[in-house]
């Protein structure tokens, strides 16, 4: 008996674990999906951002960028279509990794648009209060594609 029973909670254990994975990457691309429709409706960036802040490499080319309070970015224009996401669930219910091409248009207020915006995106998510939210993200251009010319300031935390 006491030879089964180890088995069976490993069996369970894994199932569980792998189960909590799969909820993982649907909220998550559910979440990219919504925020990303949102976003291009309202002109204003609807990401769920960390009370912590946010660390970013931008579509620019710059220097990595820490925000604060990034939540509220205004666009005088925004049009994207996330594609071929890939989320990674790092540890179960509480990190994961967001891979996906951005597509579209896009024109971040007091800058010049870009008509082909097309980049690579990593985003990193923690869960926060029973949330997921944005922690780090890098963006860059893919040949043939633009990224914003919009200039971080290149300051860090620590800075």
């Amino acid at each position: 008996m006491k030879k089964l029973i180890l088995p069976l909670l490993l069996m369970l254990t894994i199932n569980l674990c792998a189960q909590s994975s799969t909820n993982d990457i649907k909220e998550i691309t559910d979440m990219i999906l919504e925020q990303n429709k949102q976003t291009n409706a309202t002109q204003i960036d609807a990401t769920n951002y960390s009370k912590q802040g946010d660390y970013s490499f931008n579509s620019t080319g710059g220097l990595l960028n820490y925000n604060p309070n990034p939540a509220g970015n205004v666009f005088d224009g925004v049009n994207l279509q996330p594609k071929h996401i890939r989320v990674i669930s790092l540890v179960a219910g509480k990190a994961a990794v967001a891979m996906y091409y951005n597509e579209g248009s896009i024109q971040p207020k007091g800058y010049g648009a870009v008509s082909h915006y097309l980049t690579r995106t990593s985003e990193t998510f923690v869960k926060e209060n029973g949330k997921w939210v944005k922690v780090t993200g890098h963006y860059s251009p893919i040949t043939g594609g633009q990224g914003t010319s919009q200039v971080g300031n290149g300051s860090t935390k620590d800075d």
